[in-house]
């Protein structure tokens, strides 16, 4: 008998449901995990993280220095990274890659935690968190009014970006490989750069956004720089 494996995104989204639900509620989560320690609580079960990937980490580095850099620019909010949970639920606590908080959501914040959604969810898949990433995490984001999820696979060397539209993700694809995100005005991002290192540096990302500069991208040690179309 042949086993063949269908990818989580492949799968119609009705037919994904959580398999394992618990008694932990997020005020027992919340003690229990120590300072440091990257988990999440989904329905009830704690799912720690495995030691960082060390390409996802600085993919996660680079991603949430543009994001914050953005954000602190444009005076938009605060931006927090993994390790940071967001009380979506009584047994629900799940912990970002990165968050965005908008400055009107700034009275949520709470020593170690979030008391509400993040406007924006960036999750960085890793081999042990495809399922997670996927499946669960995503329809707790839906459920949750989470405005913008966006799932970053660097194994797959694909990027899913949902937008909460009539209480329901619709997926938004990129044109010609540039993304343009609802919850950040102004934020746009080529895909490419996602896959292709070194990466480009903030601040020429931040010029380009700003419409001063060609789409910066680099390549080997040269820096080059490629037009829109």
């Amino acid at each position: 008998m042949i086993s063949i494996r269908i990818p989580p995104w492949e799968i119609p989204f009705d037919d994904l449901l959580p398999v394992r639900r618990g008694d932990i509620t997020f005020e027992e989560f919340v003690e229990m995990v120590p300072d440091g320690q990257k988990a999440d609580l989904l329905d009830g079960v704690i799912y720690m993280a495995s030691p960082d990937n060390t390409d996802a980490a600085k993919l996660n580095i680079w991603l949430g220095m543009i994001i914050g850099s953005f954000l602190e620019l444009n005076e938009l909010g605060t931006v927090y990274f993994s390790r940071v949970a967001y009380r979506l639920g009584a047994k629900r606590g799940p912990e970002p890659d990165i968050g965005f908080v908008p400055k009107e959501l700034g009275s949520t914040r709470r020593r170690g935690y979030i008391d509400g959604q993040p406007a924006l969810a960036v999750e960085i898949v890793s081999p042990d968190s495809v399922g997670r990433d996927y499946i669960q995490k995503r329809a707790i984001y839906e459920s949750g009014g989470v405005r913008e999820y966006w799932i970053v696979d660097p194994d797959e060397k694909r990027a899913t970006f949902l937008v909460h539209r009539r209480s329901r993700f619709e997926a938004i694809k990129p044109k010609n490989h540039l993304f343009s995100s609802e919850v950040l005005p102004g934020f746009r991002l080529d895909v490419r750069w996602l896959w292709t290192g070194p990466r480009p540096r903030t601040h020429d990302v931040l010029r380009w956004m700003a419409g001063d500069e060609g789409i910066p991208f680099q390549k080997s040690k040269k820096r080059k720089r490629i037009s829109e179309k």
